[in-house]
C-alpha cells in the first residue's frame, strides 16, 4: 500500500469535486476522518477514491442527462406468451408421516423419540 499524501489527496478531491459539482465541497478535518459536506465520515483513502470517481465521472453527466430525459413513450411490443413452468418431481419423504411416527415406525415400540418429538 502505498503512503497517500494527504494535501495531495485534499487538493485532488477539491479539484474533481468542483469539476463534477461546480462548486468547492466543505471538508471538515478530524483526526484521521474527514467528513464531506456535513456526510458520513471517510478515511483519507476512500476520499481519494471518491475524489477519483468523481474526476472519471466528469464526462458522463452529459451523457447521463440525455439518456435521463423523458422519452416520448414507444409502442409496446406484444410479447409471446408465456411458456408454463415445468412441474418439479418432489422427494417422497415418508409417506406424510410425522417425525414420531416415522422413528416409531423405524426402531419398533418401546424406545425413546429424538428430542423435540415427544
Amino acid at each position: 500500500m502505498t503512503k497517500l499524501d494527504k494535501d495531495q489527496v485534499v487538493a485532488d478531491f477539491t479539484a474533481a469535486y468542483k469539476a463534477a459539482f461546480g462548486k468547492a465541497p466543505q471538508l471538515e478535518q478530524k483526526p484521521g476522518w474527514f467528513s464531506v459536506d456535513g456526510g458520513k465520515n471517510i478515511r483519507l483513502a476512500e476520499l481519494a477514491e471518491l475524489g477519483a470517481s468523481y474526476s472519471t465521472d466528469k464526462a458522463k453527466p452529459a451523457a447521463e442527462k440525455k439518456a435521463a430525459a423523458p422519452k416520448a413513450p414507444a409502442k409496446t411490443a406484444e410479447k409471446p406468451a408465456a411458456k408454463p413452468a415445468k412441474k418439479t418431481k418432489k422427494a417422497a419423504s415418508g409417506s406424510g408421516q410425522s417425525a414420531a411416527a416415522l422413528w416409531n415406525q423405524r426402531i419398533g415400540a418401546g424406545q425413546r423419540p429424538p428430542r423435540g418429538t415427544r
